[in-house]
């Protein structure tokens, strides 16, 4: 190995000696120090190299011939790359020698022939991230390839011999030998027979069409009834042919056809393809024949429609058992018929619709009132006097009665009972405190009555009704009661036959809404919300009820998850109303005891929103049902205190389902959360 060595350096002097065309060196090394023979190589070549502490290891390095110093530099290079080592530019004939980790971030070395470069290739054909997973398995493991899809271009560091190898892979594939094919059909549709070739071309194994041949590339063009098919020139010219021999098979077919319809209705859709082809309105549901089918009402002959070509008049009926449409018509008119069925029978989204109702009212009332009565028997010098309010209670005057009536009246007669009844029922009409003092002194019958009382009724009204409905669909909400309301009655004496009307009426909380989905995901919401409730009877003496009612019917427009108000009530009213004795009533102090005072304050406020989300795909519609699912089962078992859920039991064992589970999004989701 000294003695290689010394060779070597003997070799470099006489080399700075020599011109450098004429330098020529042998080597034949045997596990020498790669520091030395770095060292070596730019003395012969001229050139500086830096050499990274990292860089370390034996090399063995044997040549048949004499090197020049550029090949001398190549052998160096393609050492150093074996070795994972690489030469980096760091200035002018000046390189560091650094191991080959993290290459791809270092500046290009592409002046050495054989060092670390980075090349960018613009595709013409190919797809940039296709081609980038195709071509990376060739990429040394120290370069690295990217993909730009704006410019649909990759960008590639690797070393110089590699980076021409790929070049060459690129300009090879990076060609576009597919061919563009047009087929106008006559006899079937566009979308029916791509339907049908997809499933035919589907990698076998695959979960229906979604798996089809990439090779080939169908589109229909609606406007002219034909398929466009793009792809390789053997598989286009044979589905061509397949597609031509079905267009051909189809014009043979009967003229009768079913079409069994996914998603819309068929005695819906009925009348208007009727109306498209010119025929006259089938009869109602309710007079189809036995079988389910509707038939054409007998009309006089209608000339075809501009949407019936041909001759022949078209007939449509429906089949409610299978909800499906039998078509009999020229095969040109079924064609544009099952096209119109096509872009009807679609999958409708839905709106679920939120309403909170939110009531808050106060009422307040004072009374204070003072009666009092002075009377005296009959042929006696006492007068008669005694004060009677309607705000206050209970009635002097008919307790007075009632007394009077037990010393007057037979104890049996029917004015002592009318007394009395009206006595009681004015005793128990009374509220707050009563004070009263009465008695009989001679001939004279005296009686006071004190009455105050105060008030105070406050309540808070919450209530959350929803709905779910298809797109275009009425929906109704009723949770509440019906109750009976007298419409007329007969019930004199005199009548031998009494009677009475009852009509039900529903109290409660009604939610009725039809959403319209717009353009841009607004709403249009055409709604009547009403909570309603009983007041009680209109009187005392009147059993007849009193409902209150709050109703709003509108349309407003929302855009998806958005809260809005849609109405409100702000009410505020105060009566007060006295009652007194005149000229005594208005007595400082005294005046007290000849009047009675009545103030009552009612103060409401109310407010309705409405908040509308459309579900567009089943994991939309288990977003919004498992939060509801989980706040009712937390519900119950806090109820219960046990941990166990009787929900959740019936949900596995009776539906034999597992409970709705939000599904995992990655972006936040807009279905609503429950109510706490």
């Amino acid at each position: 190995m000294k003695r290689a060595l010394s060779l070597l350096l003997t070799a470099a002097l006489l080399l700075c000696a020599a011109p450098p065309a004429l330098s020529q060196q042998t080597l034949n090394l045997q596990n020498a120090d790669i520091r030395a023979f770095i060292q070596d190589v730019a003395r012969v070549t001229g050139r500086t190299f830096i050499i990274d502490p990292r860089v370390q290891g034996t090399v063995t390095i044997a040549s048949n011939t004499p090197l020049m110093p550029p090949e001398l530099l190549d052998v160096l290079l393609s050492t150093l790359r074996a070795n994972g080592l690489i030469a980096i530019p760091a200035g002018e004939n000046t390189y560091r020698v650094v191991p080959d980790e993290g290459a791809a971030q270092q500046p290009d070395a592409n002046d050495l022939g054989a060092g670390f470069g980075t090349e960018v290739f613009r595709l013409g054909s190919l797809d940039a991230a296709a081609a980038a997973e195709v071509l990376r398995p060739l990429v040394g493991r120290q370069g690295a390839i990217l993909a730009t899809p704006q410019g649909n271009t990759l960008v590639i560091a690797d070393y110089a011999d590699n980076l021409r190898r790929i070049r060459g892979l690129i300009t090879q594939i990076d060609q576009d030998r597919a061919t563009t094919q047009t087929v106008s059909l006559r006899n079937s549709s566009a979308r029916e027979i791509i339907g049908v070739v997809n499933q035919v071309l589907a990698v076998p194994g695959a979960p229906g069409v979604a798996a089809r041949n990439s090779r080939l590339t169908m589109a229909p063009v609606d406007s002219s009834n034909s398929v466009v098919l793009r792809g390789d020139a053997v598989l286009v010219r044979s589905t061509v042919e397949m597609i031509e021999d079905l267009d051909r098979r189809a014009a043979s077919n009967d003229d009768v056809r079913v079409v069994r319809l996914q998603h819309a209705n068929a005695e819906k859709l009925l009348p208007v393809l009727q109306q498209l082809v010119g025929q006259a309105p089938s009869a109602p549901a309710s007079q189809g024949a036995a079988q389910g089918v509707a038939p054409a009402a007998v009309a006089a002959p209608i000339p075809p429609s501009p949407a019936q070509p041909g001759n022949r008049r078209a007939n449509i009926a429906w089949f409610e058992g299978a909800n499906a449409l039998v078509i009999s018509a020229d095969p040109e008119t079924q064609r544009v018929l099952a096209d119109v069925i096509r872009q009807l029978d679609t999958r409708r989204e839905q709106v679920l619709v939120e309403a909170i109702v939110v009531e808050i009212s106060d009422d307040t009332a004072k009374n204070l009132g003072v009666q009092f009565l002075l009377a005296g028997e009959k042929r006696s010098n006492v007068p008669f006097i005694a004060t009677n309010y309607s705000n206050a209670a209970p009635n002097a005057l008919a307790l007075a009665g009632a007394l009077g009536g037990e010393k007057l009246l037979p104890k049996d007669s029917d004015a002592l009972d009318a007394l009395r009844n009206t006595a009681v029922s004015s005793l128990l009409g009374a509220n707050g405190v009563l004070l009263g003092l009465g008695g009989e002194q001679g001939n004279a019958l005296f009686g006071v009555i004190l009455n105050a009382v105060k008030s105070d009724a406050s309540s808070n009204i919450l209530s959350t009704p929803s709905v779910l409905t298809l797109d275009n669909e009425p929906a109704k909400l009723l949770v509440g009661q019906e109750i009976p309301v007298t419409t007329g009655e007969v019930l004199a004496d005199s009548n031998t036959n009494p009677f009475r009307t009852v009509q039900r009426q529903d109290v409660g909380v009604q939610l009725e809404v039809k959403p319209q989905i717009n353009a841009g995901g607004a709403i249009t919401l055409l709604l009547r919300q009403e909570v309603s409730s009983i007041a009680g009877p209109v009187s005392a003496g009147f059993n007849e009820l009193v409902l209150n009612k709050r109703e709003i019917t509108t349309t407003v427009l929302i855009d998806d998850g958005d809260i809005v108000v849609l109405g409100g009530l702000l009410d505020q009213n105060e009566r007060a109303s006295v009652e007194k004795v005149p000229g005594l009533g208005d007595l400082p102090v005294l005046g007290h005891l000849f009047r009675s005072n009545a103030i009552e304050r009612n103060k409401r406020n109310l407010m309705v929103f409405i908040r509308p989300t459309i579900i567009r795909n089943p994991v939309d519609a288990q977003a919004v049902t498992a939060p509801r699912y989980d706040y009712m089962r937390r519900q119950e078992i806090d109820a219960r205190g046990d941990g166990i859920s009787a929900l959740e039991d019936a949900v596995r064992n009776y539906l034999r389902a597992e409970p709705p589970v939000a599904p995992t999004q990655t972006a936040p989701s807009t279905a609503p959360a429950p109510a706490p």
